[in-house]
């Protein structure tokens, strides 16, 4: 099976900025246009103005702004939906009613789908009409980015993936960093081998500042006897694509995972601990081959430790104190993966305090969706981080303990800001530092 074609190329993104604003209105009502399907034009039509969505964000709960409700940070998306494709646009343009998008409403409205969305999903949840409010900021994104209106410092990530190959550097760097690591915890990491079973993914915070996440999962795959490898080409799991709206650079990236894999053998994409790493390969690979991807498994972190611990393959020494966990959004509710954590917990032994909301309820870290990335956005992941250490503290648990990478990086930004004496956990990593290696 072969990828698709590409979308539309919105490279140059300096460029875009710098086009006469007639354009850029223009250029993102062409995104808007992208997007609205059957799946959007209902949802632009079901919305009863309830304001449950408020009650369900954390920006908003946290802030009090009416202008953080969820379906608010999509009026001018909706605005394009009435004037080009709702079912009386036609009537609305011949008496001139149809609302008309300028390049300033557009300039207000990047902060509030950039800054104050973390793709989260709750507000999803909450709608009784169900509209999937997340997605549809997402799609959003994709006519934002094509405008040229992205946050700096996300733009400049974004730019990185396009042109380094990975925000993180170019292959080179990776391999250097690799080695790096090999040196410093005397392991050996499999780099560009021409066939294995299994295709390891990394995230730019791993290799920054989580590398024992990096060598506890080669532990764990090692300990397995897996066939596996990283590749120099292929080892970016995040896809700031998916984030930002450059919907052609999405595409790369998941393509460039799914080739590589294809083309060494392997029959499983290993995920990190990385949330919307797992949105954006498990649920939207399909996007780009124009169907399932039958023949490999892609595969989070988490789920190959709880399915080895229960086949018995993983054993580990129970810890025995308590421990309450924060469920990543892109994992658990909008990925299904809600048990897994908790047979991984129930294995060392911890006795587990739940957080007030947990589980699908459990409110974000405050940091995915890409708003860890925008320096603009830190006084709002400041208040969504008190939300969560309110919650934390009130368990009394002896160990704060989370599965996403990208939530730790959010937690131990805000730890440190705040001088909060609590250190968030990997659960992968405390794992690892329990299992049973018995000597063959």
């Amino acid at each position: 099976m072969t990828s698709i074609t590409k979308p539309k190329s919105t490279r140059d993104f300096d460029q875009q900025r710098d086009l006469p604003d007639a354009v850029r209105v223009a250029n993102a009502m062409e995104g808007f246009l992208v997007e609205f399907g059957p799946h959007a034009s209902s949802y632009m039509n079901a919305c009863v103005r309830c304001g449950l969505c408020a009650e369900a964000c954390h920006f908003y709960l946290t802030t009090g702004e009416a202008k953080y409700t969820p379906i608010h940070k999509l009026k001018p998306f909706e605005d394009a939906y009435h004037r080009t494709q709702s079912p009386f646009s036609w009537l609305a343009g011949m008496v001139g009613m149809a609302p008309r998008l300028s390049i300033t409403e557009l300039q207000e409205w990047e902060e509030l789908i950039y800054d104050s969305c973390t793709l989260c999903g709750r507000c999803t949840l909450a709608c009784p009409m169900g509209i999937d409010i997340s997605e549809l900021v997402k799609e959003a994104r994709h006519g934002m980015y094509r405008a040229g209106l992205l946050p700096d410092r996300l733009a400049q990530i974004t730019s990185n993936a396009e042109t380094k190959h990975s925000p993180f550097g170019e292959p080179q760097e990776f391999i250097d960093t690799i080695h790096d690591i090999e040196k410093k915890y005397s392991i050996s990491l499999p780099l560009d081998r021409p066939e294995a079973d299994l295709l390891m993914t990394l995230a730019p915070g791993d290799l920054e500042d989580h590398q024992d996440s990096i060598v506890g999962v080669a532990r764990i795959l090692d300990h397995l006897k897996l066939d596996w490898t990283f590749s120099s080409i292929a080892f970016e799991a995040t896809n700031f694509g998916y984030l930002s709206g450059d919907l052609e650079l999405q595409g790369e990236l998941t393509c460039r995972l799914i080739d590589k894999a294809r083309e060494i053998g392997a029959t499983t994409i290993l995920l990190p601990e990385c949330g919307h790493a797992w949105g954006a390969a498990r649920w939207e690979a399909a996007r780009w081959y124009g169907g399932p991807i039958d023949d490999i498994r892609i595969m989070h972190t988490i789920e190959l430790l709880a399915e080895n611990i229960q086949s018995g393959k993983i054993r580990v020494r129970p810890v025995g104190e308590s421990a309450t966990f924060h469920d990543p959004c892109q994992q658990i509710r909008r990925g299904g993966l809600g048990d897994a954590p908790r047979v991984a917990l129930k294995a060392l032994g911890m006795e587990l305090h739940e957080l007030e909301h947990h589980r699908e309820t459990s409110f974000c870290c405050g940091g995915g969706g890409g708003v860890l990335a925008n320096t603009r956005a830190a006084p709002l992941r400041q208040k969504a981080f008190e939300l969560k250490r309110k919650e934390v503290e009130a368990t009394g648990a002896d160990h704060f303990v989370t599965s996403c990478g990208q939530c730790r990086l959010q937690f131990d930004r805000e730890t440190e800001a705040s001088g909060w004496d609590r250190q968030v956990e990997s659960l992968l990593e405390l794992v690892v530092e329990n299992m049973i290696i018995e000597q063959e």
